[in-house]
């Protein structure tokens, strides 16, 4: 009896893909991606006050800290596993201006909450938001002059702010802003500064999303938002120009790119981290938060399923890494 080679479907033999699925050691070791708590990075807002904490409406689960309980909900963090911790400020109305002048304030709300984090927990890495809008009194991430967003004027604003919070203690920049050079003008700032270690992660693919709204309320810039985004955040119905975006950051300098949102740009994700090879990152913003939360408060979805499913779906994009406000939960559902 003589062996015959295994019948093929195209390219294929002809098996039961189901038998790799049929035990749990089995699907763990055919599995082509895994999540970890390494992968997550923490988006954390912070208020003024002491022993402060005020629940966001439309971010379930979600509240803003001060900073003595924003220290301690980072180690527990850390604790976790999770690497580092992203911050960003719900700032006093009495301090936005059209000038964003406190954001370059070197005891700003952030500033301070950086170095208390970092004094309490030097291992945790920091990244901190590169933006007018949570100062501006227009609520855009540029300043404004007679409705138009400035571009090279915010350059320089831009590149202030990275400065105060580099010296504070921030490990990674994150310019949101989405100015035309931004990332080139910090890279030289930062260097001439003497903070050549301070990392670069640009939001390179930053979409005019409607998922923002939740966030918005959050840092308390959605009332303050006079017009829309438009004329510096890409079009959702791009791809082509994503890519684009990210060469130029890349050219200019950035260690690390992001696309945001996440899960309704994963196409975008996997064509950045092809296109690139670079170290990727994905923002799963508020909205796709909200939405998941309240489905699952409702009892139509299984929240620590959801949880775990939707983060994976950054990793078989093609994400090195994720920013999600289901971070420390995430980590506890891995490791149990």
């Amino acid at each position: 009896m003589t062996n015959k080679p295994p019948r093929t479907i195209g390219s294929f033999p002809s098996t039961r893909m189901r038998r790799n699925r049929g035990d749990d050691f089995s699907r763990r070791m055919v599995a082509e991606n895994k999540l970890s708590a390494d992968d997550l990075i923490w988006p954390v807002f912070v208020i003024e006050g002491n022993n402060t904490r005020e629940e966001i409406s439309s971010m379930p689960g979600v509240s803003r800290l001060s900073i003595d309980l924003l220290v301690e909900a980072v180690g527990d963090a850390a604790d976790l596993g999770i690497p580092a911790v992203a911050v960003f400020p719900y700032t006093d109305p009495s301090l936005k201006t059209p000038d964003a002048k406190e954001a370059l304030n070197p005891d700003n709300l952030v500033c301070r909450a950086v170095s208390a984090v970092k004094k309490a927990h030097s291992d945790i890495g920091i990244v901190c938001d590169v933006a007018l809008d949570p100062y501006n009194s227009d609520g855009h991430d540029g300043l404004v002059r007679d409705g138009i967003i400035l571009n090279d004027e915010t350059l320089e604003v831009l590149c202030k702010q990275s400065l105060v919070q580099a010296a504070a203690g921030c490990d990674i920049v994150a310019p949101s802003d989405m100015m035309d050079g931004r990332v080139a003008a910090i890279r030289k700032a930062l260097d001439e500064g003497g903070y050549e270690h301070v990392r670069i992660m640009s939001y390179a693919a930053k979409y005019a999303s409607a998922f923002y709204g939740p966030f918005r309320d959050a840092v308390g810039s959605g009332g303050a938002l006079k017009g829309d985004k438009k004329t510096y955040q890409m079009n959702p119905a791009n791809s082509d120009e994503a890519l684009r975006e990210v060469a130029m950051d890349i050219a200019e300098g950035a260690d690390l790119v992001m696309v945001k949102p996440g899960m309704p740009y994963l196409d975008i994700i996997r064509r950045v981290k092809d296109a690139f090879g670079m170290p990727t990152f994905a923002y799963q913003v508020s909205g796709e938060y909200a939405m998941l939360k309240a489905a699952a408060g409702n009892g139509w979805l299984d929240n620590d399923k959801v949880v775990l499913e939707s983060l994976i779906a950054f990793k078989r994009a093609g994400a090195d890494g994720i920013l999600t406000y289901l971070a420390p939960e995430a980590a506890r559902l891995l490791k149990s």
